[in-house]
Protein backbone atom coordinates (compact mmCIF):
# COMPACT_ATOMS: atom_id res chain seq x y z
CA UNK A 1 0.00 0.00 0.00
CA UNK A 2 1.18 3.48 -0.72
CA UNK A 3 1.81 6.13 1.63
CA UNK A 4 -1.14 8.43 0.64
CA UNK A 5 0.32 11.69 2.11
CA UNK A 6 2.76 12.11 -0.35
CA UNK A 7 1.12 10.64 -3.53
CA UNK A 8 0.81 14.40 -5.00
CA UNK A 9 2.15 16.12 -7.95
CA UNK A 10 4.87 17.18 -6.13
CA UNK A 11 8.85 16.79 -5.38
CA UNK A 12 8.87 13.70 -2.91
CA UNK A 13 9.73 13.36 0.66
CA UNK A 14 12.98 12.36 1.83
CA UNK A 15 11.02 10.94 4.84
CA UNK A 16 11.59 7.01 5.38
CA UNK A 17 9.54 7.67 8.84
CA UNK A 18 12.49 7.16 11.21
CA UNK A 19 12.48 11.06 12.54
CA UNK A 20 15.06 11.48 15.48
CA UNK A 21 16.74 14.95 15.38
CA UNK A 22 19.91 14.82 16.34
CA UNK A 23 20.77 17.46 19.01
CA UNK A 24 24.66 18.56 17.88
CA UNK A 25 23.78 18.55 14.27
CA UNK A 26 20.31 19.54 14.46
CA UNK A 27 19.23 17.05 11.50
CA UNK A 28 16.53 13.78 11.57
CA UNK A 29 18.57 11.18 11.59
CA UNK A 30 16.32 9.52 8.97
CA UNK A 31 16.18 11.74 6.56
CA UNK A 32 19.05 14.20 7.15
CA UNK A 33 16.85 17.72 6.93
CA UNK A 34 16.53 20.45 9.55
CA UNK A 35 13.84 20.50 11.83
CA UNK A 36 12.64 23.89 10.07
CA UNK A 37 12.73 22.12 6.28
CA UNK A 38 10.57 19.37 8.04
CA UNK A 39 8.47 21.92 9.28
CA UNK A 40 8.21 24.05 5.89
CA UNK A 41 8.28 21.03 3.55
CA UNK A 42 4.48 21.24 2.45
CA UNK A 43 4.53 24.83 2.06
CA UNK A 44 7.81 24.97 0.12
CA UNK A 45 7.77 25.69 -3.68
CA UNK A 46 9.09 22.50 -6.38
CA UNK A 47 12.16 24.37 -6.88
CA UNK A 48 12.84 24.84 -3.04
CA UNK A 49 12.15 20.93 -2.31
CA UNK A 50 14.65 19.95 -5.24
CA UNK A 51 17.49 21.98 -3.82
CA UNK A 52 16.77 20.73 -0.75
CA UNK A 53 17.02 17.25 -1.96
CA UNK A 54 20.17 17.68 -3.97
CA UNK A 55 22.08 18.83 -0.62
CA UNK A 56 21.08 15.30 1.44
CA UNK A 57 23.14 13.14 -0.26
CA UNK A 58 26.15 15.56 1.37
CA UNK A 59 24.49 15.41 4.52
CA UNK A 60 26.05 13.61 7.95
CA UNK A 61 22.79 13.77 10.02
CA UNK A 62 24.49 12.22 13.42
CA UNK A 63 27.78 13.14 14.59
CA UNK A 64 30.60 10.95 13.90
CA UNK A 65 32.42 10.14 16.99
CA UNK A 66 30.86 9.25 20.69
CA UNK A 67 30.08 11.79 23.52
CA UNK A 68 31.26 10.01 25.56
CA UNK A 69 31.00 6.70 27.57
CA UNK A 70 33.16 4.94 30.08
CA UNK A 71 36.17 7.21 28.92
CA UNK A 72 34.90 10.31 29.15
CA UNK A 73 33.16 9.86 33.12
CA UNK A 74 36.61 8.60 34.46
CA UNK A 75 38.08 11.97 32.54
CA UNK A 76 36.36 13.80 34.97
CA UNK A 77 36.84 12.26 38.57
Amino acid sequence: MTDQVWNRNEVESPCIKLCVIQPETRLCTGCARSIDEITRWSKMTASERADIMAELPNRRPAPSGRRGGRAARLKRD
